[in-house]
């Protein structure tokens, strides 16, 4: 009787933790497996806690202070008041206590307020005060605020808001990293923490909806940059001159509701975007100026409004989803391609070239107009390198909504253009689910190295027996689901060489190694000593450290005990860190910044014996002007010209020899960091790789 295929998903999930334990216990041994059964075990971390709320409430008694502007500001913050003044001194005090980055302005527009809100305001340092003689409406009050502002950026806030601390610097980091951002909004949260709104959604009658509302703000539809139909007028930016060349908000709407969105589709009209940017949370007491009933009072011109807007949005709203739909990430994104990738982990782009890969290939389909799902195999965030992906409009899931992945896809397979799986112990217990619950999706096998080709010439190496065994399990894994996917992806031609006498009926594409272009850093004089890079999870990679500071070190040594050796990465086993009592000799561990090395150092060193794959530690060295020494294993398929663009060397003696010649010889080192730079443009760049990517993953 055929197994289910989601009691097959857990059986090979089971069977996969045991074997790749056991295989840990033999290359790492006992505490570094220990680290990562307990890194696969443990709770995923709670969310992002309390919302920050000024300590004075809005029953607090008024005093004057002072807020930290400035004459020339990158971003003027209107906000319009019309009474409500303690709403409004709760606003400029928690943008007091916690006042952006950026040189910013504060420019309240008192709306003839029927309280004593314009003489209060008066007392309060740092603000430009406007006073209008009569009440005009939301629309005209911030139509006047823009007019007076200097900031390159208009924001426009509500006075019923709590801005959270880097609110503001988020939504201007979005025009830094978009080009063709054109308004930015932020996360509106409830004073009680439910979600307001995750940026908008209009439907093709002009109705709009709040996307998300009451849900958790933190749940994972909610937490990546992306378009959004309209953004709340509560918390948005915009560049002032992009404001005014729309001719500001539209007076037809006033005096209030709908401004905002007619806005939205205006930016869009004019080729920009509209982006939704979860970083910037600002609480908003909805409903403190207008109430919230559409019957009476200023909401009523709600009702009335979106019959204007729809008449004069007529075209565009034919493309929106039907009124009464329920939106839905699959929804949102119903006009791109959408892309699945599923890793062991969340990528660490600054501890191992493969997940410096992973990321510049999202980033690269994003740029090419897709929309890009992320799911780690191991089903857990991990802080601020998921949040990076949602910054760049990765739509990350993981527990405890993704907790169960078999449920995850039965819900989310359906919407899937393409799906890529990595490293053969993932795509194993995934690519029967992904059959069954996205059996329209293209199936990727990314192998991001031979697994089986590397185990194999590392028992070689070691003459181990046991080793070779598993190796050629491993093989036969990796060849089988080679041949089951639609289409495989490898990093060199050497692996693609082998795999067409391996698995000659599969389709192989390469897909290297990807940088994005690098200024070269200092020049020759100004640099010393050699580096070292990379993350000892790698076995090949604390092989590799011990045989250079045993057998090449002593050697360069006896000749220049001048130089030192810096050795950089994360997960430093005991046998790694005894290295560091060797003079001159410093074992670093994880660098978050690898910038200052990069550009003080003369040499990089790529001492692997064994391995697979292409060498990100070779290439990132190279994309910054730095020359490399190195084995012919360190650069196989990485169309390098020894003594051109790298130097080569197998045994110790001749590595040392290298390292002397190449430190001492200006002419040569120019030589191979320009070479070097030019070779990475050429077949390891995001330019290199995009035909590939969109025939894989697009067509």
């Amino acid at each position: 009787m055929p197994v289910p295929v989601e009691a097959r998903f857990w059986i090979l999930r089971a069977l996969g933790l045991w074997r790749r334990g056991w295989a840990s216990l033999r290359t790492r041994g006992a505490a570094a497996t220990w680290r990562r059964v307990a890194l696969q075990f443990q709770r995923a971390p709670a969310g992002a806690g309390a919302l920050y709320l000024p300590a004075a409430t809005p029953l607090a008694p008024f005093a004057p202070f002072a807020l930290a502007t400035a004459e020339t500001p990158r971003a003027s913050i209107v906000i319009p008041v019309y009474g409500a003044f303690a709403h409004t001194l709760a606003c400029l005090r928690a943008i007091a206590a916690h006042p952006p980055l950026a040189p910013f302005e504060v420019v309240v527009v008192d709306d003839a307020s029927p309280d004593d809100s314009l003489e209060r305001l008066r007392a309060i340092g740092g603000l430009r005060v406007h006073a209008r003689p009569t009440n005009g409406g939301f629309i005209a009050a911030c139509n006047d605020g823009a007019a007076l502002a200097r900031g390159e950026y208009l924001v426009f806030l509500n006075n019923d808001t709590v801005p959270q601390p880097g609110w503001l610097d988020a939504l201007l980091a979005t025009f830094d990293t978009v080009a063709d951002a054109g308004l930015v909004g932020a996360r509106l949260v409830y004073p009680d923490g439910r979600l307001q709104e995750a940026g908008g959604v209009v439907f093709a009658d002009g109705s709009g909806w709040n996307y998300g509302r009451f849900d958790d703000p933190d749940g994972c539809r909610y937490g990546y940059l992306r378009d959004a139909d309209y953004l709340s007028g509560a918390a948005i930016a915009i560049p002032r001159a992009l404001f005014q060349r729309l001719g500001g908000f539209d007076a037809r709407y006033a005096p209030a509701y709908y401004e905002d969105t007619d806005l939205a589709f205006a930016v869009r009209a004019a080729g920009l975007r509209t982006l939704y940017q979860p970083a910037a949370t600002v609480v908003h007491d909805e409903g403190t100026s207008s109430g919230t009933d559409t019957a009476s009072g200023p909401k009523a011109a709600q009702v009335r409004n979106q019959q204007v807007f729809a008449d004069k949005w007529r075209d565009a709203l034919q493309s929106q989803l039907p009124a009464g739909s329920e939106p839905t990430p699959a929804l949102l994104h119903r006009g791109q391609r959408q892309v699945l990738v599923i890793d062991a982990l969340t990528p660490q782009p600054d501890r191992d070239s493969g997940s410096l890969r992973l990321v510049e290939l999202m980033r690269l389909l994003i740029e090419e107009g897709a929309h890009v799902v992320f799911l780690p195999a191991i089903g857990k965030p991990d802080g601020a390198y998921t949040r990076a992906l949602q910054a760049l409009g990765v739509e990350c899931w993981h527990a405890p909504e993704a907790a169960r992945l078999p449920a995850w896809l039965r819900e989310h397979g359906p919407r899937f253009h393409a799906a890529m799986v990595s490293r053969h112990y993932v795509a194993r217990e995934c690519f029967p689910l992904l059959r069954r619950h996205a059996p329209q999706a293209r199936l990727l096998f990314d192998t991001v190295d031979l697994h089986y080709l590397r185990e194999r010439r590392a028992a070689e190496l070691a003459g181990d027996a046991a080793a070779l065994r598993a190796a050629n399990r491993t093989r036969a894994l990796e060849l089988a689901l080679i041949n089951e996917a639609d289409a495989s992806l490898v990093v060199s031609a050497v692996e693609r060489t082998l795999l067409a006498q391996d698995a000659p009926a599969a389709r192989v594409e390469i897909l290297s190694n990807l940088h994005r272009p690098a200024p070269p850093g200092p020049g020759f004089p100004s640099r010393r000593d050699l580096l070292f890079v990379g993350g000892f999870r790698h076995p090949p990679n604390v092989d590799a450290v011990q045989w250079f500071v045993e057998a090449v070190f002593p050697r360069l040594r006896a000749a220049r005990p001048d130089i030192a050796f810096h050795c950089i990465g994360g997960d430093v086993p005991e046998a790694i860190a005894r290295l560091g009592g060797v003079d001159g000799v410093h074992i670093h561990g994880h660098v978050p910044d690898l910038q200052p090395w990069l550009d003080g150092c003369r040499i990089s060193v790529a001492p692997l014996r064994f391995g697979a794959g292409v060498k990100g530690k070779v290439n990132q060295a190279m994309a910054h002007g730095l020359p490399v020494v190195a084995t012919g294993c360190a650069v196989e398929g990485m169309h390098l010209r020894e003594g051109e663009d790298v130097l080569v060397a197998d045994d110790a003696e001749a590595f040392a020899l290298a390292l002397l010649r190449l430190y001492d010889d200006e002419a040569l080192w120019s030589r191979l960091a320009a070479n070097g730079r030019a070779n990475v443009a050429r077949h390891f760049s995001a330019d290199a790789a995009r035909a590939v990517v969109r025939a894989l993953f697009l067509d």
